[in-house]
């Protein structure tokens, strides 16, 4: 989920892999869908659960992103479809959290698109500065924007 506040700054996560802690990275806030659940209806549970926010305000899908990667131990492959969705709420903290999330997750963070474009950090999706930075200036696309797919061959292959 592309989750903004009122000053357009976007909540991502901070994250590691459970066999490396020094693999880290920040994504955006999201999962799978569950049972009989829409891809919306999993987008905002996700949110509650790992955030605690759940006053947003559910956009369109913007982007859709193939990616494949290792991660505790094994290959995961992922469709991604990202929301957008603002709120007035800035007081996210970590939540409701899977097992593994327990284990792989270290905290929350607002960037700026300004901070997103100078991060040395790796951040996922790839190229999320100017993503954003085109969202912001352009609006939601009309229909979502496929993303080029990402495979990661082995740990310490990631990109910002």
């Amino acid at each position: 989920m592309v989750l903004l506040d009122r000053r357009d700054r976007i909540l991502l996560m901070h994250g590691f892999d459970p066999k490396d802690p020094s693999d880290d990275w920040w994504f955006t806030p999201g999962g799978g869908v569950e049972g009989t659940e829409t891809r919306a209806e999993a987008a905002l549970r996700e949110l509650a659960e790992e955030t605690g926010i759940t006053a947003v305000e559910l956009g369109p899908v913007v982007w859709r992103r193939i990616c494949s990667f290792p991660f505790d131990g094994r290959r995961w492959n992922q469709d991604e479809w990202y929301f957008l969705a603002r709120t007035d709420r800035t007081d996210a903290a970590l939540g409701d959290l899977t097992e593994l999330e327990r284990r792989s997750v270290r905290g929350l963070r607002w960037w700026t698109s300004a901070e997103l474009s100078s991060a040395r950090e790796t951040v996922y999706p790839t190229k999320l500065a100017g993503l954003l930075r085109t969202l912001l200036d352009e609006g939601p696309p009309t229909m979502p924007v496929v993303l080029a797919p990402e495979i990661v061959q082995g740990q310490g292959d990631r990109r910002t």
